[in-house]
């Protein structure tokens, strides 16, 4: 039975946005008995995505990338640009490391393959409309490769010294560097595997085992 609307928290406000109408609706059938979220729209492309984001206003954007019009990449570009404030989740069957990695520089919140179960997809949204990103361990695997051939032997150097409790100062006493060097260095890292901050640098190095600490 489903709880009433009184005794439990808003659902997540979700848009689909796919040009394959039964994939919409595939979707929406599995999510009709949730009481966590809803669908409030739905769209096959990606210029009509935008404005119909603007006017509802959800809290996730469930994506494909390959649409007519306009595809996902450039809309996710277009979205942010309007400061649309919907986290959007990637939900695509291409997912090659380059276009993954991409995607998230873009302004995704998470990526999810058509194949994987429905709870990945489920769990996704959730994680993403609280902010948070989601990329499984099968996605991100795939940008591993990519990511270690973008990082500098520097760069790596750099990232084994902050996983080992050094300041930035203290590496660029190490390293004989400016101060300021190594940190247009760390900006770069977090730039490169889409990261924010040195601790979330760090976790992703170590799990995706680009760096080795003694």
């Amino acid at each position: 039975m489903r709880s009433s609307p009184d005794s439990r928290l808003s659902p997540i406000r979700l848009m689909l946005v796919d040009d394959h109408v039964a994939m919409r609706i595939g979707i929406s059938s599995t999510i009709e008995n949730r009481d966590d979220m809803e669908v409030v729209g739905e769209a096959d492309n990606g210029i009509d995505a935008i404005q119909m984001a603007k006017e509802l206003n959800p809290d996730v954007i469930v994506m494909d990338l390959r649409m007519p019009e306009q595809d996902g990449m450039d809309t996710i570009r277009a979205l942010k640009k309007e400061a649309v404030r919907a986290s959007i989740l990637v939900y695509s069957n291409y997912a090659n490391g380059d276009e993954i990695y991409k995607v998230l520089q873009a302004g995704a919140m998470g990526f999810v393959v058509k194949d994987m179960p429905l709870k990945v997809l489920h769990d996704a949204i959730r994680a993403v409309a609280k902010g948070e990103r989601f990329v499984p361990a099968e996605v991100s695997s795939r940008i591993v490769s990519r990511v270690t051939t973008q990082l500098t032997s520097r760069e790596i150097e750099i990232l084994e010294m902050v996983a080992g409790g050094f300041s930035n100062k203290e590496i660029a006493d190490r390293l004989s560097l400016v101060h300021g060097t190594v940190k247009v260095h760390l900006a770069n890292i977090f730039r490169k595997i889409n990261v924010s901050d040195r601790t979330q640098a760090v976790m992703y190095a170590l799990k995706n085992h680009l760096i080795k600490i003694e």
